[in-house]
């Protein structure tokens, strides 16, 4: 119950200042410029913030990646088990399979291991792609579409429900199996979901170069960051720029 505390709180907090807003302009009119205020000085840092981690994620700079989030470990719970897993999480979505390897490896075994099995199989599953193990990358992003959805609003439920899709359409972009509805599910993921846009992208890449759509697999890879050794993505996007250019 106490996950929901703040999220109800800040429900009802946006509610009262609704009420208190509707109020005051119902009073007078010119306490419009007074509400205007405040709401842009609540949301514009949001806002701000976002937008700064949406551009981090897409830059694709691990380590400032992995630097960021490690001022949040203090505040979950179970640290010993959620702060590997989430940076191995992080690894994971850029293609650095031994560091994500490693992360996985230091994960304390214990109720929120068990727990965390979305988790652990979104992981699971990239890295298995990655390593070039198509067929068991399906299974495990078979298994994550059918685990049953968390009890939370629609629209997470949406975003998780849509990101378990986009984990399925990579893995079946790899294996060279893919289903004609994948390519726009590739594409909303990697819009929708930063962390990981450009594995989606990747991934949508494969989907037209197999369909035939070099031109348009070309503009995807074109403003691509530049990928260490180390990545998984150097050697797809290696790759596929040599298959296109010939």
């Amino acid at each position: 119950m106490n996950r929901f505390l703040p999220r109800a709180l800040s429900i009802a907090s946006l509610a009262l200042l609704a009420f208190v807003s509707a109020r005051l302009i119902a009073r007078d009119v010119r306490f419009v410029a007074v509400v205007l205020v405040v709401a842009v000085a609540f949301v514009v840092p949001a806002w701000l913030a976002r937008r700064r981690m949406r551009q981090l994620l897409l830059s694709g700079d691990i380590s400032r990646i992995v630097g960021t989030w490690q001022s949040s470990f203090r505040k979950v719970t179970h640290p010993e088990t959620m702060a590997p897993l989430v940076t191995a999480t992080a690894y994971a979505a850029y293609g650095f399979i031994d560091r994500a390897h490693d992360a996985l490896s230091r994960a304390a075994k214990g109720p929120a291991w068990e727990a965390a099995v979305e988790q652990r199989l979104f992981i699971e599953a990239l890295l298995d792609v990655y390593v070039g193990e198509r067929s068991r990358a399906l299974s495990k992003a078979e298994e994550l579409e059918n685990l049953p959805l968390p009890n939370v609003g629609f629209w997470m439920r949406r975003k998780i429900s849509l990101l378990r899709r986009g984990v399925g359409a990579l893995a079946r972009a790899f294996a060279h199996s893919s289903r004609s509805e994948d390519e726009a599910v590739l594409r909303e993921v990697a819009r929708s979901s930063p962390l990981v846009h450009w594995a989606m992208r990747y991934a949508r890449a494969v989907f037209l170069v197999d369909a035939g759509r070099q031109g348009e697999a070309r503009t995807l890879l074109a403003d691509a960051p530049v990928w260490p050794e180390e990545s998984a993505f150097r050697s797809f996007h290696d790759e596929l720029t040599a298959q296109l250019a010939s």
